[in-house]
């Protein structure tokens, strides 16, 4: 019986927006063991390395967490928009943080996720809303577009 995808993209996207320090154990129930997974900061492969990755992302940020607000579907992969919502731990503790971008995934037979890779651009979305560091990439924006 062949398994259906759109159910198995619905609870990642689930999981995902629900997600709970506690919850990351249940990564190696949606991935495969030899899933991929890279984002502009990380390169690893299975639901332990991925575990670890959110398991950073929960001792760096408070109440981290993420709004998909689109998806688009075709037989074993996806693509999905998101938001990704949080506050800093060590900078601007009160200012919610917003980085906008996109995740593309391809399941296997079983219906495990075997390719995850995150598309987001760090220096705008992240980089430039650290205190100096930020007017320092601001700098460097207007010097590329002159």
């Amino acid at each position: 019986m062949a398994v259906d995808v759109a159910e198995r993209v619905q609870a990642l996207v689930q999981f995902f927006e629900q997600l709970q320090r506690s919850d990351l154990p249940r990564l190696s129930q949606l991935y495969a063991a030899q899933a991929y997974f890279k984002d502009p900061f990380n390169e690893v492969r299975g639901p332990a390395q991925i575990e670890r990755i959110f398991e950073h992302m929960y001792e760096a940020l408070d109440q981290p967490h993420f709004v998909v607000t689109d998806r688009v579907l075709q037989d074993q992969q996806c693509f999905l928009v998101w938001e990704f919502r949080f506050r800093f731990r060590r900078f601007d503790r009160r200012t919610w943080q917003a980085v906008r971008g996109s995740s593309h995934l391809q399941y296997d037979d079983q219906g495990l996720v075997v390719y995850h890779r995150d598309y987001w651009d760090a220096a705008e979305e992240l980089y430039e809303k650290i205190p100096g560091v930020g007017a320092m990439m601001r700098w460097l924006r207007r010097q590329a577009n002159r």
